[in-house]
Formats: structure tokens, sequence, C-alpha cells
């Protein structure tokens, strides 16, 4: 799922591969950015002494998916393009956000495992678009996703895991 306005308002629809590659680190950086913005929510509104638990893995992970946007503007610059501002954002992570039960802990970690799902599929969607013509993105695009399969393995672990 795209969270950006379509590219190809600007950009002639020919699929060339420099514009595919910038458009999907485009949509990765503004899915972390959300991700930043619904964790920082979770991690602030959960309640309860597992709420609780689950609020500090969710803080601590804020840093992990900050730093992946910054990696992420990073290479959009580099490669000349321009790295979007909240305008741009059409935020779709419908499953995070908070529930009306502050201590419904089942129910902020079943929408941090959508959010990472859907992160390991852009990121090897983005990956393979890369692989042969872009090998700084490429390699990019496969560390990131590496810390997302191992953040959706954590949490899959907490979903449950608590009375």
């Amino acid at each position: 799922m795209s969270i950006t306005a379509p590219f190809n308002e600007t950009r002639p629809a020919a699929a060339d591969a420099p514009g595919r590659i910038l458009d999907l680190l485009t949509d990765a950086y503004l899915m972390e950015i959300e991700t930043v913005m619904n964790y920082v929510a979770a991690s602030t509104n959960l309640d309860g002494f597992h709420g609780r638990q689950v609020a500090d893995v969710l803080a601590a992970e804020v840093d992990d998916e900050l730093g992946h946007a910054r990696r992420f503007a990073e290479r959009i610059k580099e490669l000349g393009g321009t790295v979007p501002g909240s305008a741009r954002l059409a935020a779709g992570q419908r499953s995070l956000q908070p529930p009306v039960d502050s201590a419904d802990v089942d129910a902020v970690i079943a929408g941090v495992l959508d959010a990472e799902r859907e992160a390991v599929a852009a990121y090897t969607e983005l990956a393979r678009a890369a692989d042969g013509s872009d090998y700084v993105t490429h390699d990019l695009a496969v560390e990131v996703l590496a810390d997302e399969e191992r953040h959706r393995r954590m949490f899959e672990g907490l979903l449950g895991d608590h009375p």
C-alpha cells in the first residue's frame, strides 16, 4: 500500500528504474515517519501492567524506526530527490491507531504487526527494484528489511503473552 500521493502526476508514466526507486524510497521514508508517530502515541497511551511493558518496548523501537527514516531520507537526497514534508503524508496505518481501551495491549500489538508486515513487503519490493541497478539502495533495503523482520518476530512473541 502506497501512502504517498501518486508520483506519476509530475513524472512521465514510463517505468524508469531510478524514478521507481525514488518513489519506493519516498514511500519507505513516509511509512517510517508514520510508524514513529503511531509508536509514540501507543507507547504513551497504553495503560496497565502489561500495557506499560509493551509501551516500553515500543518507546525503544521509536529510535530504530526514526533511524530508518533518516537513512531513507539520506538516500533520497543522494539520488537527487527531495525528501518530502508532512503534506505528502497520507496516513494509512489504520490498525495502529490508539484503541478505545487504553489497556487493549493485543489491539496495539496487532496494529504493530500489520505495520511491520507492510514494511517487510515494501522493503522487499524496494530491494528487488534496486537489485542489479542500484546496489547502495539494495543494501539499504535489505538491512532495514532485516530489522523489520526482527521487530515483527519480537512482537509476534508479545501477542497474547499476558493474561
